[in-house]
């Protein structure tokens, strides 16, 4: 039998938790999963719950992770919805090793399903909550699909997608403003799971992370005193720096050009032709209307945990435009 996992990174979503998997991956005294975002215990995210026009692309994946989950798995592999119990265990069948054992679903702090599934079958595991000012995380989601290509219009026009969906259904805008409503969603996880609950702050990592790290080990009970190798920047979002790049991500030409680009020369490609963080800013009418949109729910999660949370209600002021 499998090792059942033990902890979970849970989300939010772009507020780090990619950087904390493959930090944990290198301790010798955890295991992660192969897979970050199995989605197992998120019954919301299942391929029938995609917009229609992602489906054909949903269940590709599908039989890419088929072929995954039959193989050693000795790579990691991003994403892959695993909805069945025994393809799950699966992804814990090398994790001997490890006395922290764990996966990470940034959707499952969103999800209103993952946390009682999660306690049903693992009732004493450890979750971890990394949360990032809201308004932040939502600009930095949106400057992602800039960056791959699936959003080719304005922050504005971004916001008002979501807010105007009413389908629910999957797709480059949903969720999207809802991952960062996080009172509620931190109050499920509490309710169950009680001093079991981690809860740390995107601001926090970035600018002391292994101070960060060794505080979640000691929660994890494994050795605090292991320094990874935190050089490497995960999921570090780049957008197009012209107009033309997005174009012609969407249509699969610049994936195809980096195919017959040799691997040398990509680097320098990628820095000629994408913007780096920073280069872009949030309209501070943008930014004063989300934080409107999240106020109240901020002022219920400062509550929960007593801590000022008021820096997320200024408004920044303006360097450039996208």
């Amino acid at each position: 039998m499998s090792r059942l996992p033990n902890f979970f990174i849970v989300g939010a979503p772009k507020a780090g938790t990619t950087s904390l998997y493959y930090y944990l991956d290198q301790h010798p005294q955890v295991y992660m999963s192969p897979i970050k975002e199995p989605n197992f215990f998120a019954a919301e995210i299942r391929e029938e719950n995609f917009d229609p026009r992602l489906r054909p692309e949903v269940a590709r994946d599908a039989r890419d992770l088929r072929d995954f989950l039959a193989g050693p798995m000795l790579e990691k592999r991003f994403g892959g919805i695993v909805a069945e119990w025994e393809d799950y265990l699966r992804l814990f069948a090398n994790g001997d090793h490890g006395s922290a054992v764990g996966e990470a679903s940034v959707g499952y702090l969103w999800s209103r399903t993952a946390p009682e599934r999660i306690a049903a079958r693992i009732p004493n595991a450890k979750i971890l909550v990394m949360l990032r000012d809201p308004t932040e995380r939502a600009f930095s989601q949106y400057r992602q699909g800039l960056g791959n290509g699936s959003i080719g219009w304005t922050f504005r026009e971004h916001i008002r997608r979501n807010l105007q969906d009413r389908s629910h259904q999957f797709c480059v805008h949903y969720p999207f403003l809802e991952f960062g409503l996080y009172s509620e969603q931190l109050g499920r996880y509490l309710e169950r799971f009680g001093q079991n609950v981690w809860i740390g702050f995107h601001e926090d990592f970035k600018s002391r992370p292994l101070e960060v790290y060794q505080d979640i080990c000691k929660f994890l009970g494994v050795a605090p005193d292991f320094s990874p190798d935190m050089d490497r920047r995960h999921m570090e979002v780049q957008v197009p720096g012209l107009n033309s790049i997005g174009w012609l991500k969407r249509r699969g030409f610049w994936q195809a050009a980096a195919r017959l680009t040799p691997s040398s020369l990509r680097p320098l490609v990628r820095r000629a032709f994408m913007a780096r963080p920073g280069t872009t800013r949030m309209d501070p009418a943008d930014r004063q209307y989300l934080i409107d949109f999240y106020r109240e729910d901020i002022r219920k999660l400062a509550g929960i945990l007593d801590r000022d949370l008021d820096g997320w209600l200024q408004v920044l002021a303006p360097t450039a435009r996208l």
